[in-house]
């Protein structure tokens, strides 16, 4: 899945204010359309032991926006790429980066809507639908976490050992990725939407890259989540099946909704969360991330 050739014809114009956009990463809040906050279960993880922040990342001449967590001391460190929710790189994207860096890795989540505007501060999700996510393209993307993942090797990151999750929208970027980029070790796809696909910015649904995937991905889905229904999950596990692709996993939680990992929002469930979070390390370790 190789969009090198198109890939300038469907970059977008710069249109954002860099200064506005990384600042309100820095302030690390939550998009109003994500409420209400469940505070009373939202994790925080600290940056003790660790170097964390934002930085930007040459990505064919566009300066991105990431926010970065890796361990304070050592170096070679094996590199997890974070892929955020349609809500931008915010507090709980930054946190599970974090989380990820207590572990050992150098977790990385580039800001993939950043050509496009600044998602943590529109009101609604069909404004962030139709403003921002439906004029990110699919080859932007592959790109953009092609030299994020670059950026890591020369930050003390191991690209030998790297790997990608997403959740949500980012989901779907990590099938999409993990049939993009051989190289990687592993990926683990939370409550990404197979089906969707909006021609021709994305012109392949996460479904069709199925056959494609050279890495091994675990998929986390809630069997009570409305936007992804079973049979969709059915649908991709019969896909992978015929494929041939014994080396990749679908595994459903049975009353967990959409979305059942982010902690700051109602849908969170914490036995499933700390099930797939569990799951997700042994994924790694296992394929030598």
């Amino acid at each position: 899945m190789n969009h090198r050739a198109d890939f300038d014809s469907l970059l977008p114009p710069i249109t954002f204010d860099r200064r506005s956009f990384i600042a309100s990463m820095v302030a690390g809040g939550f998009a109003l359309a994500t409420h209400p906050v469940v505070a009373q279960t939202t994790i925080t993880t600290d940056s003790e032991g660790l170097d964390a922040g934002i930085v930007e990342i040459d990505s064919d001449g566009f300066k991105l926006p990431a926010y970065f967590a890796r361990p304070k001391t050592g170096e070679n460190f094996p590199v997890v790429l974070v892929i955020q929710e349609i809500f931008g790189v915010h507090a709980y994207i930054q946190d599970v980066c974090r989380r990820l860096a207590k572990l050992g890795y150098l977790a990385v989540a580039p800001a993939l809507h950043a050509r496009q505007g600044d998602a943590t501060q529109m009101t609604n999700v069909p404004q962030i639908l139709s403003e921002i996510v439906s004029k990110v393209s699919d080859a932007q993307v592959m790109r953009d976490l092609d030299h994020t993942l670059a950026w890591a090797g020369k930050n003390k990151g191991n690209t030998q050992r790297a790997a990608i999750t997403g959740f949500c929208w980012g989901g779907r970027t990590t099938w999409l990725y993990a049939a993009h980029n051989p190289n990687l070790k592993a990926g683990v796809a939370w409550y990404g939407n197979f089906m969707s696909s909006s021609a021709p910015n994305q012109p392949k649904r996460a479904l069709d890259v199925l056959p494609e995937l050279k890495v091994p991905v675990l998929g986390l889905y809630g069997e009570a989540d409305s936007g992804i229904p079973m049979k969709d999950v059915e649908a991709a596990r019969a896909a992978l099946k015929a494929a041939g692709n014994t080396k990749s996993e679908i595994i459903t939680y049975k009353e967990a909704p959409h979305a059942f990992h982010a902690d700051y929002r109602p849908s969170y469930r914490k036995e499933a969360a700390d099930d797939g979070w569990k799951r997700m390390q042994a994924w790694f370790k296992a394929n030598g991330v």
